[in-house]
């Protein structure tokens, strides 16, 4: 469906997408993730022919898009961070003017309209102007916009940021049922998201692809692949002072959970027993062990090892002059 080759984009001295390559399959959902900064914005500008990149190539159904560039975006919906809406008109009128910008024949219009009026179901509010829309109806008007024409390949930039956990659930629903007959491609920053909704993951980090692979494949790749839970009967800062300095913990993490308790995370090498070490450190200091466990990685787990896997190669920041989003 799309395949990817030595991608590179750079602004002046900064290399936001460094010769990253891919394929995406037909009937697929993907989830591209990254910190900010990452590059995923621009990779999905680049796929959509927003951005011109400055080496490599794309190719959607068969199309290269910088050299049949109107067969290809014809394959393409796209759904901006920021959707590019008219507040004072209602959806259905901004999805008609919209089929009319992407050329569809005036006799089909309505029959298009109807019909991502319906898979979208936004019915009830194609009539009231886009202002008064919540969030979750804004995206949903986005979406549709996205399907105006049916192409076979969806591009969405974060479609559940900002939206409540009511929404989110919808939008998920959402997703999934258009995974049936479209490849999808997203950028989230919600992990959980990805997880539940995503066939494939692909992680960029500094402008460069670190793993692509099944999200339930993805475990092999992380260095830290046990992971002791302690829920504990004190302060997280005084549980710090006693747990640090474990040997074979790698990296921990303790946050507050509930008044007067607090949940640490000790990422340590496979195979390690720390349990007797954490237990007699508090037991010894007088704090109450409510729960300690073994758990298995998350993806998120996952997705922090591989970030911090990839910084100690050794490499530096790249330099990003003018701030924005990339």
């Amino acid at each position: 469906m799309v395949t990817v080759t030595g991608l590179t984009k750079r602004f002046g001295e900064n290399t936001a997408v460094d010769h990253i390559s891919f394929t995406l399959q037909p009937g697929q959902i993907y989830g591209l993730l990254g910190p900010n900064g990452a590059g995923k914005s621009t990779t999905l500008k680049m796929l959509t022919g927003c951005f011109f990149p400055t080496e490599g190539s794309i190719t959607i159904d068969g199309h290269d898009l910088f050299q049949e560039p109107e067969a290809a975006k014809r394959c393409i919906g796209y759904l901006p961070e920021i959707p590019p809406l008219y507040p004072s008109m209602t959806p259905r009128e901004y999805l008609s003017f919209m089929a009319e910008i992407k050329e569809i024949p005036k006799g089909e219009r309505k029959r298009c309209v109807d019909e991502v009026v319906e898979k979208t179901r936004i019915g009830q509010m194609q009539d009231r102007l886009i202002r008064h829309l919540s969030k979750g109806y804004t995206q949903r008007v986005g979406i549709a916009q996205a399907l105006l024409g049916m192409p076979p390949l969806l591009i969405l930039d974060e479609p559940m940021v900002g939206l409540d956990p009511t929404q989110i659930v919808e939008m998920r629903s959402l997703v999934k049922e258009l995974g049936k007959s479209h490849t999808i491609i997203f950028s989230s920053h919600i992990l959980s998201e990805v997880s539940m909704l995503c066939s494939q993951v692909l992680i960029i980090d500094q402008g460069k692809l670190i793993a692509n692979d099944r999200a339930d494949n993805l475990q092999p790749y992380a260095k830290r692949q046990d992971l002791l839970s302690v829920t504990i009967g004190c302060l997280a800062e005084e549980a710090q002072a006693v747990l640090q300095g474990i040997a074979q913990v790698e990296r921990m993490e303790i946050s507050p959970d509930g008044e007067g308790q607090c949940t640490a995370l000790l990422y340590h090498a496979k195979g390690a027993d720390v349990q007797g070490e954490v237990f007699t450190r508090l037991h010894g200091a007088g704090y109450k062990i409510i729960q300690m466990g073994a758990r298995s990685a998350s993806l998120e787990d996952v997705f922090l090892s591989l970030l911090d896997r990839d910084k100690k190669k050794g490499k530096q920041p790249s330099r990003r002059k003018g701030g924005g989003k990339q």
